[in-house]
């Protein structure tokens, strides 16, 4: 049976980056998610001990913080909100069923959101976190700053695990989708259905690519 002819869409390097902030972000959820709530103290062992996991915690983070911005000023240019996207989201329920609405780029309206909600969340994490670095950064600071540093630390996690758990589901959802950040490649007819402006971008830079091989060869 003749496979289906198949598209780029990450390079190795951008999958790589991915896992990396995916694999920061499972450790600093679990880890966080002990250190607000008692009930779950005990996830803290992730690291071994708490005590490790409130050394280990910020370092994770910032490794995440660098990580999510190198794939930020990958693709930042790609996720700019325009007229098809508001389309897209106006038709949430042909969305949930399985159809696509627009003329979809690379990202769609929802895909968009979520850039833009981890990159929000991002940044609060970031600061409110290193203000509440107790050992090098809280000193600085009065305790009321740092009090609200903890607070908006913990609401920006709560909105960045609902994102990802969004952002997952979205993945497992649209079949094909796993595939993309697994092995770098979609299929023609996925990118046609899902992302139709970026396939038909894509198709013309692979014809545009083929026709200076040619010329080439012929000279």
């Amino acid at each position: 049976m003749k496979q289906e002819p198949m598209i780029q869409r990450y390079k190795k390097s951008e999958r790589v980056n991915h896992w990396i902030v995916a694999g920061c972000f499972v450790l600093l959820a679990i880890s966080g998610l002990g250190f607000f709530y008692p009930s779950f103290f005990w996830l803290t062992n992730v690291f071994g001990s708490p005590q490790l996991a409130r050394i280990i915690h910020p370092f994770i983070g910032i490794v995440m913080f660098v990580g999510f911005f190198i794939q930020f000023f990958r693709y930042w240019k790609y996720n700019f909100f325009n007229s098809e996207d508001i389309k897209w989201m106006k038709s949430v329920k042909t969305i949930i069923t399985g159809g696509e609405v627009g003329d979809t780029g690379k990202y769609n309206g929802g895909q968009k959101g979520m850039f833009w909600l981890m990159t929000g969340c991002m940044i609060l994490l970031l600061l409110s976190g290193l203000i509440a670095w107790r050992q090098y950064f809280s000193g600085f600071f009065p305790i009321w700053v740092i009090r609200l540093a903890l607070l908006v630390h913990a609401c920006s996690a709560l909105a960045l695990i609902a994102g990802i758990i969004i952002h997952v589901y979205a993945a497992l959802w649209v079949k094909g989708t796993i595939r993309a950040m697994v092995e770098g490649v979609v299929t023609q007819t996925w990118a046609k259905k899902h992302h139709p402006r970026w396939y038909r971008e894509m198709m013309a830079k692979h014809e545009a690519k083929e026709k200076q091989e040619v010329e080439k060869e012929t000279l």
